[in-house]
């Protein structure tokens, strides 16, 4: 099972990364309508949000709601993602493998898809090509 957990979250990184990279990084701080998060606030989201829930729901610590400072570019977003799922993937290895660390890790990369799917949505409005999803 955890091996299975394993390649569900390296399928999620490869695809999030994937996304990430096909947004120039002048087009980080754009949006595709007034009032919702632009490219970059998304993507630090998804990755305050792999390791916020990572926390509260596969490791079990009740963990405020505090997000980090703003990634600075595509560079630190990249970085901030990487080292997201680098805690996620440390947390599956390590931790006793329970219903609740399942539960958690599912939570974790569901929240990761629905904000991804608005990240190619983001794509498609700045005319980029959305990276082939392969599972």
């Amino acid at each position: 099972m955890k091996e299975q957990l394993l390649n569900l979250v390296v399928t999620s990184r490869k695809y999030t990364l994937d996304v990430a990279e096909a947004m120039p990084a002048d087009k980080y701080d754009t949006t595709p309508v007034e009032g919702i998060w632009t490219f970059k606030e998304l993507l630090h989201h998804m990755a305050y949000g792999i390791e916020w829930w990572g926390a509260n729901f596969v490791q079990g610590k009740e963990t405020a709601w505090e997000p980090t400072a703003l990634s600075k570019d595509k560079k630190a977003v990249f970085a901030y993602l990487e080292k997201a799922y680098d805690g996620l993937e440390k947390s599956i290895k390590e931790l006793p493998l329970d219903e609740s660390v399942v539960r958690g890790v599912h939570a974790t990369l569901d929240h990761v898809t629905h904000h991804r799917g608005q990240a190619v949505l983001h794509l498609r409005g700045q005319g980029e090509e959305v990276p082939e999803y392969v599972y």
